[in-house]
């Protein structure tokens, strides 16, 4: 056990970058994988139970690994190296940048970054429509997950414990994103009952 540690902390020293990305990566998916099987196979009842969509998986891994690792480990050893210490002073400075500067641009990410990924014809649609809702709840989870975070965690250990609240937050995401494709889909399949069956994607 202590190898295994000694051998984590190594990874850390000597590829930052790179163990962030793969550890918040993981994450993500595991977010995303974790509220497709909760929906999809075991909250459903077994008439109703669907497959894994794994396709979307990879988005999730795509948008994890690629694009939102790379920019919280920038944006954190920036934070870090302009506001160091944990004066409330400086804690409260991190916590308004981080949610004003960050969060919309994390969300902005998202949902356009996803939307593209899934050939959507209008790539800021949902951004349009779920934004303000999204970014007001952030405020409530973010804001005392981060203050943890500025005043307890160490800085080479940050993305982790991002990564660890993602998983929770892109939970809540993943429910928004996954409610407004179900009432889209909901009111289609409303509009065209007389053609004939549709097929609903939770």
């Amino acid at each position: 056990m202590s190898r295994l540690i000694a051998g984590a902390r190594g990874l850390f020293r000597r590829h930052p970058f790179v163990t962030n990305s793969a550890i918040y990566g993981s994450l993500y998916v595991g977010a995303e994988f974790t509220q497709q099987y909760v929906s999809k196979r075991w909250l459903a009842r077994p008439e109703e139970r669907e497959d894994i969509d794994y396709a979307t998986v990879g988005r999730y891994a795509v948008m994890g690994t690629a694009i939102y690792a790379p920019s919280l480990y920038a944006w954190y050893k920036w934070l870090d190296g302009t506001f160091p210490g944990t004066l409330k002073t400086t804690i409260l400075k991190k916590l308004l940048l981080d949610q004003f500067i960050l969060t919309p641009y994390c969300l902005t990410l998202f949902y356009t970054g996803m939307a593209l990924m899934e050939g959507s014809e209008d790539t800021f649609e949902e951004l349009r429509a779920k934004f303000l809702p999204t970014f007001i709840r952030s405020c409530a989870f973010w804001l005392p997950a981060q203050a943890l975070n500025f005043m307890f965690i160490a800085p080479r250990f940050r993305i982790i414990y991002m990564g660890v609240c993602g998983m929770i937050w892109v939970n809540i995401l993943c429910w928004i994103k996954r409610q407004s494709l179900t009432t889209e889909t909901a009111t289609t399949t409303t509009t065209t009952t007389t053609v004939g069956k549709c097929n609903v994607k939770a």
